[in-house]
């Protein structure tokens, strides 16, 4: 992947990289995250689901960070600030946009299945709440990763981290809030099910699956950026590069990769020979949520 040496380039003082990053390995992700961004792009629009597009800017904050960060590799030992700010925190932030997609998910799920009166938070609350937590872990992230991207003394740098600390915090807070409401939901509507739950031939229970699996993915992740940077900037695991890779680029990766194979729009896009509202079927916005006959799922 990379030399563990670290480089004898630094900026005031602050080494950028405590490794030579590596090339083909950015390249790779740069290619691979842009790929993916650009088939969630294509479904947003095709199936106009329009709550899954924080998750595509998540993605081009995931495209462009590893492509600043092949740009710095391509200046081993002489690298630039800005192309080492914007992997920094382009790459630390990405995932908080692919969350708040996450919770939308969570909120449209409970109203299609009827299932309001299961949801251990008022729906109309829920994903208030779970949004707010994701706006201060994102600007706790992207504060706190600038200022330490950027610190040019030994204060900054401890002031940038506690900062990226606590973004981190209340990402792994409120995510583990919301895995145990999701959890619980399911369990509620799996032991009282719902008329639409039992008749709707969405696959909804793949799609939960789908939301246990990719909110782990991302709690690792998140857990592993928060001991990471509570180590420090000499710390075992920010002094090598293998464990960004292998704990934060490619979980990244799968839980995007996931989500074009198991999109909302399974679940939410439906049809029918006349629909009385006038409003587009494809539409994840306009989904008719209670008191209406269910559609025909597509084949």
């Amino acid at each position: 992947m990379a030399s563990d040496s670290a480089s004898d380039t630094d900026t005031d003082g602050f080494k950028l990289y405590l490794y030579k990053p590596s090339l083909p390995a950015a390249i790779l992700f740069t290619v691979l995250f842009g790929l993916v961004t650009a088939r969630h792009f294509q479904l947003v629009f095709k199936m106009k689901t329009w709550s899954f597009i924080p998750f595509c800017i998540g993605c081009v904050l995931e495209t462009v960070g590893y492509g600043a960060r092949a740009y710095s590799a391509t200046q081993t030992p002489d690298w630039d600030l800005m192309p080492y700010i914007l992997q920094s925190v382009f790459i630390l932030l990405g995932p908080a946009f692919y969350a708040a997609s996450i919770y939308m998910a969570l909120g449209r799920l409970i109203r299609f299945l009827e299932g309001q009166h299961h949801s251990v938070i008022r729906v109309d609350l829920l994903t208030k709440i779970f949004l707010m937590g994701d706006i201060f872990s994102f600007f706790g992230q992207g504060g706190g990763g600038g200022l330490l991207a950027s610190a040019s003394d030994k204060g900054s740098q401890d002031l940038g981290n506690t900062i990226i600390i606590v973004g981190l915090a209340i990402q792994v807070i409120f995510f583990g809030g919301f895995m145990v409401v999701t959890a619980m939901f399911h369990m509620r509507i799996l032991r009282r099910p719902t008329s639409r739950s039992l008749s709707t031939g969405a696959p909804w229970q793949a799609f939960m699956a789908v939301l246990y699996f990719t909110s782990a993915l991302i709690m690792v992740r998140s857990v592993f950026r928060m001991i990471e940077y509570a180590q420090g900037h000499t710390g075992s695991l920010i002094s090598k590069e293998i464990y960004v890779y292998t704990l934060d680029a490619l979980l990244m990766i799968i839980v995007a990769v996931i989500f074009t194979v198991r999109h909302p729009s399974a679940i939410f896009t439906y049809q029918t020979l006349s629909d009385p509202l006038g409003q587009d079927p494809g539409s994840f916005d306009n989904v008719p949520m209670v008191g209406q006959r269910p559609y025909v799922a597509k084949p």
